[in-house]
C-alpha cells in the first residue's frame, strides 16, 4: 500500500500540489472575507435596530438551515444568470462559500461579545467613555479570547467545505484526488493521499491556533 502511495505521489505530485495551492486560496479567501463580512453583520445584529436584527437573524436562520452544497448550486446557477457581469465558476462558488461561513462567523462572535459582562459596558460610559471607544478598548478584548477557539473551529470547517468546489471541476484537493483516480483507476491509495493532505492542512492550523491562545494567556 504505502509503495503504492509513494509511486502515485511521485509521477502524480504536482497535480496533488495544484489542489493543495486551490484549497489554499479558496479557504484563505473564504475566511478573510466570511469573518469580514460576519463581524459586521454581528455588529449590525447587537444593534438597537430592530429591522437590522430581524434581517439578520433570518439571514442566518436561513444560511444555517440548508446545506452548503445547495447555496453554492444556488450561487452557481443564480449569479451568472441576473448579474449584469461575467463571474468564474470559481468566484461563484468562493462567494457562496464566504457567505455560508459569514452566518457561522456572526454567531461566534456576537456569543462571544454577549459573553463578556455587561456590567463593564456600563462602566465604561459612567465614566464618559463613546459606544465605539467601550467596543473596541474594553469588550473586543476580551471577547477575542472568548471567540478565538470556536472561529478557530470554524476556520478549519472552511478548509474542509473547499472540498465542495469539486463538484464543479474547480481545482482543490478533492478534484485531486477525482484528477488522478481517473488516470490510474487507482481508488483507495489516492483517496488516502487527499486525506492526509487535509490532515495536514488542519492539523498545522489546529497548531497554529493553540499557539495563539497560549501567548494570550500569557499576557494576560
Amino acid at each position: 500500500m504505502f509503495q503504492t502511495i509513494a509511486a502515485i505521489w511521485a509521477k502524480y505530485g504536482y497535480v496533488y500540489i495544484q489542489g493543495i495551492w486551490g484549497t489554499l486560496y479558496i479557504a484563505a479567501v473564504t475566511v478573510l472575507f466570511g469573518t469580514l463580512l460576519g463581524t459586521l453583520l454581528s455588529f449590525a445584529r447587537l444593534s438597537r435596530f430592530r429591522i437590522a436584527q430581524e434581517a439578520i437573524r433570518l439571514y442566518v436562520w436561513v444560511l444555517r438551515g440548508t446545506p452548503a452544497l445547495l447555496q453554492i448550486y444556488f450561487f452557481y446557477f443564480f449569479l451568472p444568470k441576473y448579474l449584469p457581469f461575467e463571474l468564474s465558476d470559481r468566484t461563484c462558488i468562493v462567494m457562496a462559500l464566504v457567505v455560508n461561513a459569514s452566518a457561522y462567523v456572526e454567531e461566534v462572535i456576537r456569543a462571544g461579545i454577549q459573553a463578556v459582562d455587561r456590567g463593564q459596558t456600563e462602566a465604561a460610559r459612567s465614566l464618559g467613555m463613546t459606544a465605539r471607544h467601550t467596543m473596541t478598548r474594553i469588550i473586543l478584548p476580551q471577547a477575542i479570547k472568548n471567540i478565538l477557539p470556536a472561529l478557530g473551529n470554524e476556520f478549519i470547517v472552511m478548509i474542509k467545505e473547499a472540498s465542495l468546489a469539486s463538484i464543479f471541476v474547480i481545482m482543490e484537493v478533492t478534484t485531486a484526488f477525482k484528477t488522478v483516480q481517473s488516470a490510474t483507476f487507482i481508488t483507495i491509495p489516492t483517496l488516502m493521499i487527499s486525506g492526509m493532505i487535509y490532515l495536514a492542512m488542519t492539523t498545522v492550523l489546529s497548531g497554529g491556533m493553540k499557539l495563539v491562545e497560549r501567548r494570550m494567556r500569557r499576557n494576560d
